[in-house]
């Protein structure tokens, strides 16, 4: 059972200046709940509630918010609003929460480096946060999903939707043979290609990696866009012993975008909180 997940939450949010000057992007609300919360659920949910969290400065909002606040919980005992903070609470009795910074912004790939105190030697979750993903209807959440192929496979397992080629330059896209339905062997992988892409399968911010990925990021140098790359890493797992593109039912938003993170705000409104009674959004894309 894989218990760790990290969170890489160091990054400025520049495309929602100038709200992210003070505030995490990783905070901004979709409805009623911040972002990362989300996130935390879908790992809580898969098992994984040693929650290891990457910041930077100017992040202890995150900290903030999964710890108490005796102040505002007397404040609401007793009222109606009591409630809107159990599935908070919930996290908070459920989950470990740990911290580190990332020291400069140096990619992807040097944020997950800068979690290796946190993880250990142990196979581990990763969860974009701003990347919102509910599973299909009656199905369990991307990580729970990925976790039983981790299990069948042993090896790193990276999650793919497929996109309009037109956008293949704005992800990692893989290549590789299909060994079952939506279950491919990478053979390669492009960060953000400029010319032809190799398929239209981009990754989206869902891993679980194997604890030998610190010490090839470690020797990883900068690549695409000056930053250290995690599929440059990812590329060299796959020389050494393989990794695995798995298709994921379910649906993702792009929360880093202005675009997708209203369409997730819709969704979810229309989904949960039409009512008169607002339900919790469930992460495995049931009702809560």
């Amino acid at each position: 059972m894989i218990k760790k997940c990290l969170f890489p939450a160091a990054g400025y949010g520049t495309r929602f200046l100038p709200a992210t000057k003070s505030i995490p992007k990783e905070m901004l609300p979709i409805v009623n709940k911040p972002l990362i919360q989300y996130g935390v659920e879908e790992a809580a949910d898969a098992g994984m509630t040693d929650i290891a969290i990457v910041t930077g400065r100017g992040k202890h909002a995150i900290e903030d918010l999964f710890d108490n606040n005796r102040i505002l919980e007397a404040a609401v005992s007793g009222t109606d609003k009591e409630s809107l903070l159990e599935e908070t609470n919930r996290l908070m009795e459920t989950c470990t929460f740990s911290y580190t910074r990332q020291k400069e912004m140096k990619g992807l790939g040097d944020a997950i480096l800068s979690g290796e105190p946190l993880i250990g030697n142990l196979p581990f979750g990763v969860v974009l946060a701003d990347d919102l993903c509910t599973g299909e209807h009656g199905r369990d959440g991307i990580l729970a999903q990925m976790l039983r192929i981790y299990e069948r496979y042993h090896c790193s397992i990276i999650a793919i939707e497929e996109v309009p080629e037109q956008d293949t330059h704005k992800y990692g896209i893989v290549s590789g043979t299909e060994i079952e339905p939506g279950l491919y062997r990478i053979e390669d992988m492009v960060e953000k290609p400029q010319g032809a892409a190799p398929s239209n399968l981009a990754i989206i911010g869902r891993y679980i990696l194997t604890p030998d990925i610190f010490d090839l990021l470690r020797d990883t140098p900068a690549g695409a866009g000056g930053e250290v790359q995690i599929t440059d890493a990812l590329k060299s797992q796959i020389n050494k012993g393989g990794v695995i593109a798995y298709k994921f039912h379910g649906r993702r938003f792009d929360c880093g975008s202005i675009h997708g993170f209203v369409e997730a705000t819709n969704y979810f409104y229309n989904h949960f909180f039409v009512s008169d009674s607002p339900r919790q959004p469930d992460p495995t894309g049931g009702d809560a």
